[in-house]
């Protein structure tokens, strides 16, 4: 019976193991399911809307194959439908019925980008026609959330576009796009019983083996049916002598003679009986262990590739039991307000544009390039780096400026706009040099087209407190120049400060500012008496005298909103200084102003020298009715001019 029960077990485990094996490759279904995009009409440029790449659930993979170097970038539709205001395109959308739309976007048709102007150096060429649009090249625009490249194919997988994005395809932009495009969505063919199957196949298996063992032992034990001895010897009775032969008569009545030596001896011929049923059983044995160790040399393969198959099973083969994704943990609520536009970039955009300007500043510095550094500057960080640029031609002593710390982004501050001009604010700290200041930054995108470039920049005192912001993904709104609703209306900040800077604690806005503010202006204050004592001390001062003036720089300031009503605004100062001859004959030596020297290429002024240093200042100012003062945050100081008096 144990023979029977073994093979019952090796045809189940076989139909185990094999069903196990047949769901990982026979039956094992495709991992993806894909759609191809058919572009008829050629043009530079594809835009695949978001909701074709989510036509399918799961994480989307986009193939693309075309001749030469192939660029994508996902971003928002609304600002890739603005970059591509002006060139023909082919939209790919998904219809009613869900099948894919591929509809030609003649140039003169896109819908007009919501800029008024185009930064300079990014006009169309007079030229072009709407047959042949200007050619643009996308790659290393600030306004994709991220892209991709690559030569002849490019795959970009594991993406998952939310609402409101989509994707741009494109070589450079003066060459039709290419038009072999395959989106593809991942398969559910997780087999989560292949792995329980075959185990379970090799477990029956070993039960077999060990049934089918236990009868060969029970066999051998056995020894089967033997073979019967003789009987039992019948009873001996007197024999009669005068019955027998003359011959035999003789020999029993010989003398000497033992009457059994002619009688026949069993017992020996029971032992040789005996002898020839073990040597048969040792056969018999030998015969029955043979096949046994031949099957089991055939078992223990069986055993170790079923042992090989569980092992090497992934994942998908297994059952996943309480496979619960982290806790999330509680989180402050923040409400958007109604019809609140998106943020102007992301976190990790940002992040990306702050290091790319950070690596073109260290590389413009190294090399005085101006025309590379008007890449990535504007306004007045561009003309204190211009001076700086034209001030170490000359004294190559002077040090070079110091680069943006790319280390920790502690405050994003996007505006919540889709519009241009776009700003945003950020703090950056160095976390692995302490002697490298936090560094607030403005950095404005003016059009579509263009990439941020650095406006306002001022180093921020490491025991200062920032004051809080919102998030980034809900992005802040900028303060109108005139506002009411702050203590102090953001276009009025530069003259009050500078008033204090000029009358000290006459001036009315003294009380306004902080103590930091105050001992910013009591520094400028004291540098002021210090030329005027070096003057005395030279006796200059019968035939000189030195004047200053701050004043405004009449740029708009820039200010955004703070998570208290209160408003970080960004302002720029001109701190003018005048030293002019008080009697005819005199002259004005530039031998103890190497910069003003170096600027204005003289030794000497008959009429004077006008020296003008540039302050970009960065204040917290609290909410109207608030009692708090208005707070400085960043200050940072340049030389922007000296010129000769004529």
């Amino acid at each position: 019976m144990r023979f029977v029960w073994a093979v019952v077990a090796f045809v189940l485990a076989a139909v185990l193991i094999g069903s196990g094996m047949a769901q990982r490759t026979i039956f094992l279904g495709p991992d993806s399911q894909q759609t191809k995009v058919d572009i008829e009409e050629p043009a530079p440029f594809v835009l695949l809307d978001g909701d074709v790449l989510r036509t399918n659930p799961g994480a989307q993979t986009l193939l693309i194959r075309g001749g030469g170097e192939i660029f994508a970038s996902y971003g928002r539709t609304p600002d890739m439908e603005a970059w591509l205001a002006d060139s023909a395109y082919n939209h790919v959308t998904v219809d009613d019925a869900g099948k894919l739309d591929v509809s030609y976007v003649e140039a003169g048709d896109a819908t007009e980008a919501p800029s008024e102007e185009p930064e300079a150096g990014t006009e169309e060429d007079p030229d072009a026609t709407d047959e042949q649009p200007a050619g643009r090249n996308p790659v290393g625009s600030d306004l994709w959330l991220d892209s991709f490249t690559d030569d002849n194919a490019l795959i970009a997988d594991n993406m998952q576009l939310p609402e409101g994005t989509s994707v741009l395809i494109a070589h450079d932009g003066t060459v039709d796009a290419p038009d072999d495009i395959t989106v593809s969505w991942p398969l559910d063919n997780t087999t989560p019983w292949a792995g329980p199957l075959m185990v379970a196949g090799g477990a029956v298996l070993l039960i077999g083996l060990i049934l089918y063992f236990l009868g060969i032992r029970h066999q051998r034990r056995g020894r089967g049916p033997r073979r019967k001895g003789p009987g039992p010897m019948p009873i001996t009775e007197p024999i009669d002598v005068a019955t027998l032969p003359a011959a035999e008569r003789a020999a029993l009545e010989a003398p000497g003679a033992d009457p059994s030596e002619g009688a026949e001896t069993p017992e020996v011929e029971e032992a040789e009986i005996v002898d020839e049923d073990r040597e048969s059983d040792s056969r018999n044995s030998l015969r029955a262990a043979a096949p046994a160790r031949r099957r089991l040399l055939l078992a223990l393969p069986a055993l170790a590739l079923t042992a090989v198959l569980a092992t090497g099973c992934s994942a998908e083969s297994w059952p996943q039991f309480g496979d619960a994704g982290p806790t999330p943990s509680p989180t402050p609520t923040v409400i958007a307000p109604e019809n609140q536009k998106p943020p102007a970039v992301t976190e990790a955009q940002a992040t990306r544009i702050l290091q790319n300007i950070s690596e073109t500043l260290v590389e413009a510095d190294t090399a005085l390039d101006l025309d590379l550094a008007k890449t990535r500057l504007d306004g007045r960080a561009l003309a204190a780096r211009t001076t700086e640029y034209a001030l170490r031609t000359k004294l190559t002593d002077t040090p070079l400026p110091s680069a943006i710390p790319t280390d920790k982004f502690e405050v994003v501050l996007p505006e919540a706009t889709d519009r241009w001009p776009r700003t945003v604010l950020v703090l950056s700290k160095s976390t692995s040099d302490d002697t490298v200041p936090p560094v607030i930054l403005t950095m404005t995108q003016q059009d579509p087209w263009a990439n941020y470039k650095v406006t306002d920049m001022a180093e921020m005192s490491a025991d200062v407190v920032f004051p809080e912001v919102a998030a980034p993904w809900l992005g802040s709104s900028l303060v109108p120049a005139d506002s009411a609703f702050l203590r102090m209306p953001p276009a009025e900040l530069a003259a009050a400060f500078a008033d204090v800077v000029d009358a000290g604690e006459k001036s009315p806005s003294y009380d306004l500012f902080d103590d930091l503010s105050l001992s910013l202006a009591k520094s400028i204050t004291e540098s002021r008496n210090a030329l005027n004592q070096k003057l005395k001390d030279k006796g200059a001062d019968k035939t000189s005298k030195a004047a200053f003036d701050m004043v405004p720089t009449g740029d708009e300031p820039v200010s955004m909103t703070t998570l208290d009503s209160g408003a970080i605004v960004a302002i720029s100062l001109k701190d003018i200084e005048t030293v002019t001859p008080t009697v005819s004959d005199a002259v004005i030596r530039l031998t103890d102003n190497p910069q003003a020297k170096a600027l204005t290429g003289v030794s000497e002024a008959a009429k004077g020298v006008e020296s003008t240093y540039g302050f970009q200042l960065f204040f917290a100012v609290p909410a109207q009715g608030s009692t708090e003062q208005i707070r400085l945050l960043a200050v940072r100081q340049d030389m922007l001019s000296a010129k000769v008096i004529k």
